[in-house]
């Protein structure tokens, strides 16, 4: 089954509400994946969320090919640069290549805070770059973002 997550919508049709957006979470630091949902608990994002450990596994997800983890409705990724396997850098060259998923939103969430990294993630066409030891104690701006960010965006 292929999700097609870049059908536009109708210029008639209801926005989507925040529950019905999935945040797909890919990092390989169960620490990190676990700090993120917790803190979106904490918070009451009131979004679906779907972790992936690396880039591979995300691009099977998003295309509708993982066993067990499904996706649809629109997406907002939260992708880590540097994971073993498919890496972020390669998950976005990917991504953008693959013309159902090119216009997938999606943001940077790295322990990186080289300008080398950034430059490159948004070459890739990021909607933001966000260093981790920034977005606050257990990320706690980057729920109450991701919240504001999905109802307030029209997303593909």
């Amino acid at each position: 089954m292929m999700i097609d997550l870049v059908a536009p919508r109708s210029a008639h049709a209801p926005r989507a509400s925040l529950n019905d957006v999935t945040v797909l979470l890919v990092d390989d630091d169960d620490v990190a994946r676990e700090g993120v949902l917790r803190s979106f608990r904490k918070h009451e994002v009131p979004c679906r969320t779907v972790t992936a450990g690396d880039g591979g596994e995300a691009l099977a997800i998003l295309n509708g090919r993982h066993p067990d983890k499904h996706i649809e409705t629109p997406v907002i990724v939260l992708l880590d640069l540097n994971m073993p396997g498919m890496d972020g850098f390669q998950f976005l060259d990917a991504l953008r290549a693959d013309p159902d998923l090119r216009r997938t939103v999606v943001f940077v969430l790295s322990t990186s805070a080289r300008d080398q990294d950034r430059n490159r993630a948004y070459d890739g066409h990021v909607a933001g770059y966000m260093v981790k030891s920034a977005v606050g104690p257990q990320f706690a701006r980057l729920a109450d973002f991701i919240g504001k960010y999905a109802r307030t965006q029209e997303l593909p």
